[in-house]
C-alpha cells in the first residue's frame, strides 16, 4: 500500500489514527503534520465505502494551499475532493457539496453555519461526517469557531450518539504554562476538547530532528537611547490631559506612561465613562490612548511614523467638536503640532532598534547571498512603516533586499486579498523578493519557501507564535533573532516562552505515560467540567431585544434599538430599519481587498452629530441598502445600565437572523419608536 512517501516519524504519528482512534498528532513546524493527515484519510477512505471526511482550517488560504498542495495530488485521481470557502459558491449549497463528495476541504465556519442552519437544504449533521481533520488544533478553545464545532460533538456523545465522525487533529504547538503540571492541565483540556489522544514522534524522534532543525537563536540588544525629546513632549502633553482629568475625578491613577499597562488603563476608562455617561472621561481617555499608542510606535519604529500616526488621528477630529473637552483636546495637539513635527525628523534622536535592524538585516544579506528572511512585528501599520523604511535605505538596496509586506485579510487598512497574499508568496518562493515583513499571518499555516533568517521585532507573543515563527527559519545554518532593548519585555518574554516549551514538552510527555484508563478519566473529567459551565452560561437571563437602547459611543445620542440589528449571513451585523439612515451621514467609498457575490461595499456612514465612524452601507443581492455597522462604536443601554462589548456576539440579547423575503415583505419603523 502506498504510503505516500512518509517518514518514520510520520509512519510513528499516524498508528492510532489509522486504527480508527481520535488522535492529536504534535510535529513542529516543517515536519510533514498535512502529508500524515493525507495518508490517514487515504486509509479511511479505501477502508470505509461511506467514508466522508471533512478538512477544518481557520484561515481562508489554507483551503486552495491544502488542497492544491497535499490532497488534490495524491487523492485526487481516485476520489471527489472539493473545495470551500467564502469565497465561493459552494458554501450555500454545503450539504449537497458533501453528499456529492469524498472529501471537503473548508474554513471551520462554513461548517459551522451548516451545522446551525434549520433549513433542511443547507444543514449537515456531525453524523454525515466520518473523519474530521482538524488543522492548527490549538485554536480549539474558549468561544473559537473549532470549539463550538467540537462542543457540539461532545455534548451528542455525551448524549449517547454513537454515528459521530472520527477527530484527527494537527499542531506544532498545542501550547504550555509556566510550570509542567499547569502545562499538563492545559494540554489536557485540549485534549478534552477534541476528545482525542496526543501523539508525537518518540522512537523516531531522532530522524525527527534531522529534518527539522531548530535555528541559531540570536538576541540582538540595544541601549536606550539617551535622550528622546519626542517622547518627552508626546509626554508632558499626556500629562496636560491629565491635570484636566484630574478636574472631574481627582481620584484616577494610572501605570507607567509609554507601556501596554498604560493603555489597559486608558481602555477601561473610556469604557467607564461611555457606562457613567461622562463624555470628558471617555474622549481624554480616547486621545490619551492615541498619545500612548505614539509612544509605543517611537520606540519600535521611526519617530516620523509615530508623529504620522497621531497627525492622521487629529486629521479625523478637525471640525468635530461638540463640547469644550472635544475644543481642549483638539487646541492641545494644534498648539503643539509644530514642536512634535520638527522633533520627528531629527536624526540625533533616531531609534537605535531600527539601527541593531539594518545590522541584523545586513549581516545576512548580501550582493552575493540567496538568503531569505521574514521580520515579524505586531500590527500592519508597523508592516507598512519597515517596508517604506527597507525601500528607501540605501544600505539595504546595496544589498539587493527585495522586500514586500504580508498581511491578513480583512476590511480594515493595510489588508490583503488572498491573490494578493499569493503572489507576495509566490514571488518570495521564486526569488523576486527576499524578504517578507508579516504581521502573525506568517507563523502558521501558509506555504512560505525555508528562511535563513527570521527576526521578531518589537513583539511580545505567546509561545505558541514563537515556535510557529521559529519554525520558518529551516534553511541549513538559519538563525532566530531576537532585536530589542536590553532588559525590555520582550527579551523577557522569549525566556519565558522558551520555559513554557519546555513545560509543554515535559507535560506531553508526562501524558503520554498514562494508562489510557488514567488518561480517559482526567478527560472525562474536564469535559464534565466544561459542560458544566457552558449549561450555566447558557442559563444565565436574556434581555429582549426591543428594550435594548443603542447609543453612538462618542456623543451618546441614541440612535437604535437591539430589535434593529440582525446577523446576515453569519457575518455581518446590520441594522434593518430604514430610517436608521436619519442619524447618520454618508463619507466615502468603503473598499475591501475582495469582491462577493451576494453584496458590494458602499459608503462610510458616520454620526451625523459627532462624526464617528459607525461602519459602512452595504448594497445585498443588488437590490436592498443596509447599514453594516461596528459593535465599538456604539454602547449599550440596558435594564440593568449602560454597557459595552468588544463583538456583537457577546450582547446581553439574541440578534435575530436576516431573511431577505421577510424584509422585502415588511419593512419596520423608526428605530426609536
Amino acid at each position: 500500500m502506498e504510503d505516500l512517501g512518509l517518514r518514520s516519524y510520520q509512519k510513528e504519528v499516524v498508528e492510532r489514527a489509522v486504527k480508527g482512534e481520535n488522535v492529536i498528532i504534535w510535529l513542529p513546524t516543517g515536519g510533514g503534520k498535512t502529508r500524515a493527515a493525507v495518508y490517514v484519510a487515504k486509509r479511511h477512505l479505501e477502508t470505509n465505502p461511506k467514508a466522508k471526511v471533512v478538512v477544518l482550517v481557520n484561515k481562508i488560504h489554507l483551503v486552495a494551499q491544502h488542497y492544491t498542495k497535499e490532497f488534490d495530488p495524491h487523492l485526487g485521481k481516485q476520489y471527489k475532493l472539493v473545495q470551500v470557502s467564502g469565497d465561493c459558491e459552494e458554501k450555500d449549497f454545503f450539504s449537497y457539496v458533501l453528499k456529492k463528495s469524498d472529501l471537503v476541504i473548508c474554513t471551520a465556519q462554513i461548517l459551522e453555519n451548516a451545522l446551525a442552519t434549520p433549513e433542511d437544504d443547507r444543514h449537515v449533521e456531525l453524523s454525515d461526517i466520518t473523519l474530521l481533520i482538524i488543522d492548527e488544533c490549538h485554536h480549539t478553545h474558549k468561544e473559537g469557531v473549532y470549539n463550538q464545532i467540537m462542543r457540539r460533538y461532545i455534548g451528542r456523545k455525551h448524549n449517547g450518539e454513537r454515528k459521530l465522525p472520527q477527530i484527527l487533529g494537527l499542531t506544532a504547538s498545542p501550547g504550555g504554562a509556566n510550570t509542567v503540571p499547569q502545562a499538563v492541565d492545559h494540554v489536557l483540556e485540549i485534549c478534552a476538547n477534541l476528545d482525542s489522544a496526543i501523539v508525537s514522534a518518540e522512537v523516531h524522534a531522532p530522524e525527527l530532528a534531522a529534518k527539522v532543525p531548530r535555528p541559531r537563536t540570536t538576541f540582538d540588544i540595544v541601549e536606550k537611547r539617551p535622550e528622546d525629546p519626542f517622547a518627552d513632549h508626546l509626554t508632558s502633553m499626556m500629562l496636560k490631559i491629565h491635570e484636566y482629568l484630574y478636574t472631574a475625578d481627582p481620584s484616577l491613577q494610572f501605570r507607567e506612561i509609554g507601556t501596554q499597562d498604560y493603555e489597559a488603563d486608558v481602555v477601561l476608562l473610556e469604557e467607564s465613562g461611555v457606562k457613567q455617561g461622562k463624555r470628558l472621561l471617555a474622549q481624554c481617555a480616547l486621545h490619551l490612548r492615541q498619545y500612548n499608542n505614539a509612544l509605543l510606535i517611537n520606540d519600535t519604529l521611526r519617530m516620523e511614523d509615530a508623529y504620522k500616526s497621531l497627525g492622521d488621528f487629529y486629521a479625523t477630529k478637525a471640525n468635530t467638536a461638540i463640547d469644550k473637552t472635544d475644543r481642549f483636546l483638539i487646541e492641545l495637539f494644534r498648539k503643539n503640532q509644530e514642536r512634535l513635527s520638527s522633533l520627528s525628523i531629527d536624526v540625533r534622536y533616531a531609534n537605535p532598534k531600527m539601527a541593531q535592524l539594518q545590522t541584523t538585516l545586513l549581516n545576512q544579506f548580501g550582493e552575493s547571498t540567496s538568503s531569505r528572511g521574514i521580520i515579524f512585528s505586531k500590527t500592519r501599520l508597523s508592516t507598512n512603516c519597515l517596508l517604506d523604511w527597507v525601500s528607501n535605505n540605501p544600505a539595504m538596496q546595496k544589498a539587493n533586499i527585495q522586500a514586500a509586506i504580508l498581511t491578513g485579510a480583512g476590511s480594515g487598512n493595510n489588508s490583503m486579498s488572498q491573490n494578493q497574499q499569493k503572489d507576495t508568496i509566490r514571488n518570495f518562493r521564486n526569488g523576486t523578493l527576499n524578504l517578507l515583513i508579516s504581521t502573525s499571518v506568517a507563523e502558521e499555516g501558509l506555504d512560505i519557501q525555508e528562511c535563513n533568517l527570521v527576526v521578531r521585532y518589537g513583539l511580545l507573543t505567546n509561545e505558541i507564535a514563537q515556535q510557529q515563527a521559529m519554525g520558518r527559519a529551516r534553511a541549513n545554518d538559519s538563525v532566530y533573532a531576537v532585536v530589542a532593548q536590553r532588559g525590555s519585555k520582550e527579551v523577557v518574554r522569549e525566556f519565558v516562552n522558551d520555559n513554557r516549551v519546555k513545560s509543554m514538552t515535559e507535560a506531553i510527555a508526562e501524558i503520554q505515560k498514562m494508562t489510557h484508563m488514567e488518561f480517559r478519566k482526567k478527560v472525562i473529567s474536564i469535559m464534565c467540567l466544561i459542560r458544566a459551565a457552558k449549561n450555566l452560561q447558557e442559563r444565565k437571563s436574556v434581555n429582549s431585544a426591543t428594550v435594548i437602547k443603542i447609543i453612538c459611543r462618542n456623543c451618546f445620542t441614541p440612535v437604535a434599538m437591539g430589535s434593529d440589528i440582525q446577523l446576515l449571513d453569519n457575518s455581518h451585523y446590520v441594522n434593518v430599519n430604514p430610517n436608521f439612515e436619519i442619524y447618520y451621514n454618508t463619507g466615502g467609498e468603503f473598499h475591501l481587498p475582495k469582491t462577493f457575490e451576494d453584496w458590494e461595499p458602499g459608503c462610510i456612514i458616520n454620526c451625523a452629530k459627532c462624526n464617528l465612524q459607525w461602519g459602512y452601507q452595504m448594497k445585498y443581492k443588488k437590490s436592498v441598502l443596509l447599514a453594516n455597522v461596528k459593535i465599538k462604536s456604539f454602547a449599550l443601554d440596558t435594564p440593568d445600565g449602560r454597557t459595552t462589548v468588544k463583538q456583537w456576539k457577546n450582547v446581553p440579547f439574541v440578534v435575530e437572523d436576516f431573511n431577505f423575503l421577510k424584509y422585502c415583505n415588511g419593512l419596520p419603523g423608526d428605530p426609536m419608536d
